[in-house]
C-alpha cells in the first residue's frame, strides 16, 4: 500500500502529513510510531518536521513493507501521465466501435473482469497512439506502441507479456488489420525459484503470531495450501469439517476444487469462530466486509520479524512451502497438482527444484573424490586443509 508524505504548515509549525487510503492495520501500524497525532482540521496524521522524524518514519514504513513515496514525487509522475496522454489521438467514431466490439468479444470468451479491463486498456491506449487507418495496421505498429507504453510506463516483465497477449487476441478478433499474430514475440518470463520456508520456520512464525485472527489465517493458508485471494474469498459455508475438507471456489481460472483442512487446525478455526462470529466471509474486517490482501501481507511480515525469519515471506510463499513440504514428504506430483489447483503439471514440477528430499542425497563430485583419496593414501585425509604455506 502508498504512503504519500507531504510538508505542511499546521498551528504555525511545520510538518509531515502521512496520507493513504484507508487500512485498519496501516492505522494501528501507525501508531507505533513516536510522535504520530492525528489532526481534525487537516483529516490527516502527522508528526512534527525534522530530517531525524522523516527518516525515521520513512523507514519505520518501509520496515512495515508500506510503500513511502512524497508529495512532490506524486505530482511529478501526475504531470509525466498528462505529457504522455499528448502522445495520444482521441479516438474517431471507427475506433470507438472497434474497442466497444472488442470488449464483448472479451466477455464473450468468458475472461475475468480483471483481464478485460487489462486487455481493452491496452488496444485503447493503441487505437489512441496509432495515426493509420485501423485496417493499415501492422505488427511494426505494434512494436512502435509496445516499444513506447514500455518506456513511458516502466511495464515490468509481466505486464509486457501481458501487452503482448491483448495484442494476440486483438489480432484473432480483428482479422482485417495486416497484423502478424507470429511476428509478435512475448518476452522471457523470469525463471525464479521460490522463496521456501522450512518446517521449523513455519512452526516459528505460527507461534510467534500472538493475534488469533492473523494466526488462524497463517496456519490456513500454509494448512491448506491457499492464495491469498483463496482464503479472502472463504465463506462461512466453504467449511465441511466432517470430511475435513474445504471447498475452494471460482479460484484462479474459474475452477472450483477441494482443499484439506489440517486436524490440527480444528481447534484454532472453532476458536476463531467462536471469538469473532463472522456472518459471511469466514475472515471479515473488523466492519463486517471482506479483509484485505494488504493487512495479510503487513502482520506477516512484522510476525516473520518477530519470529527471527530473514526471508522475504509473502502470503504465497506459505503456499510454496505447503507444497514443497508434500513433495519431500513423498506426496506424488499429480496429487499435488490437485491440491493446488494448476491446470499443467508443468506449473507444479518447478518444486521439484527446491525439494531438499532428492537434492540432498546427490553426492558432489568434490566429495566422492575426496572420498576416494582417502581411502587410498592416508596423507589425504586433510586434503581439504590448508597447508603451512598457505597465505591470503
Amino acid at each position: 500500500m502508498r504512503v504519500i508524505l507531504d510538508l505542511i504548515s499546521h498551528k504555525g509549525t511545520d510538518c509531515i502529513s502521512i496520507g493513504f487510503d484507508y487500512d485498519f492495520d496501516l492505522k494501528e501500524y501507525l501508531k507505533q510510531f513516536p510522535g504520530v497525532r492525528w489532526s481534525k482540521s487537516k483529516r490527516t496524521f502527522y508528526i512534527p518536521f525534522s530530517e531525524e522524524g522523516k527518516k525515521g518514519l520513512h523507514d519505520h514504513l518501509i520496515a512495515g513493507d508500506y510503500r513511502v513515496v512524497y508529495a512532490e514525487d506524486v505530482a511529478r509522475m501526475d504531470k509525466r501521465m498528462v505529457q504522455s496522454q499528448t502522445s495520444l489521438m482521441a479516438l474517431d467514431s471507427e475506433k470507438i466501435k472497434i474497442h466497444t466490439l472488442f470488449v464483448a468479444y472479451l466477455k464473450g470468451k468468458r475472461y475475468g473482469e480483471s483481464t478485460v479491463a487489462s486487455y481493452s486498456g491496452f488496444i485503447l491506449n493503441f487505437l489512441r497512439f496509432i495515426k493509420k487507418d485501423i485496417n493499415l495496421v501492422d505488427e511494426d505498429d505494434v512494436r512502435l506502441f509496445t516499444e513506447w507504453a514500455v518506456a513511458t510506463f516502466d511495464y515490468s516483465i509481466s505486464t509486457h507479456r501481458q501487452l503482448v497477449s491483448a495484442f494476440k487476441q486483438f489480432a484473432y478478433f480483428y482479422p482485417a488489420c495486416a497484423i502478424n499474430i507470429d511476428a509478435i514475440n512475448r518476452p522471457k518470463r523470469d525463471q525464479k525459484l521460490p522463496t521456501v520456508l522450512n518446517k521449523e520456520e513455519v512452526i516459528a512464525l505460527i507461534q510467534a503470531t500472538k493475534n488469533l485472527k492473523h494466526r488462524t489465517i497463517i496456519a490456513l493458508l500454509y494448512g491448506s495450501g491457499l492464495r491469498v485471494g483463496e482464503i479472502l474469498a472463504l465463506t462461512l459455508n466453504c467449511f465441511d469439517f466432517e470430511r475435513k475438507m474445504l471447498h475452494v471456489k471460482r479460484a484462479k481460472g474459474r475452477k472450483d476444487r477441494y482443499a484439506t483442512i489440517p486436524e490440527s487446525l480444528l481447534p484454532i478455526l472453532k476458536n476463531y469462530y467462536a471469538t469473532y462470529k463472522p456472518k459471511h466471509f469466514f475472515i471479515e474486517n473488523p466492519k463486517g466486509g471482506a479483509y484485505t490482501a494488504g493487512s495479510i501481507r503487513n502482520f506477516i511480515k512484522q510476525n516473520c520479524k518477530l519470529a527471527g525469519i530473514t526471508k522475504r515471506v509473502t502470503p504465497h510463499t506459505l503456499r510454496h512451502s505447503y507444497a514443497t513440504h508434500l513433495l519431500e514428504a513423498g506426496t506424488g506430483i499429480r496429487h499435488i497438482q490437485e491440491l493446488l489447483g494448476h491446470s499443467k503439471p508443468e506449473t507444479t514440477m518447478i518444486y521439484t527444484h527446491i525439494a531438499e528430499k532428492d537434492i540432498q542425497v546427490i553426492k558432489s563430485p568434490l566429495d566422492m573424490m575426496v572420498q576416494e583419496l582417502r581411502g587410498s593414501k592416508k596423507e589425504h585425509n586433510n586434503l581439504l586443509i590448508p597447508g603451512p604455506d598457505f597465505r591470503i
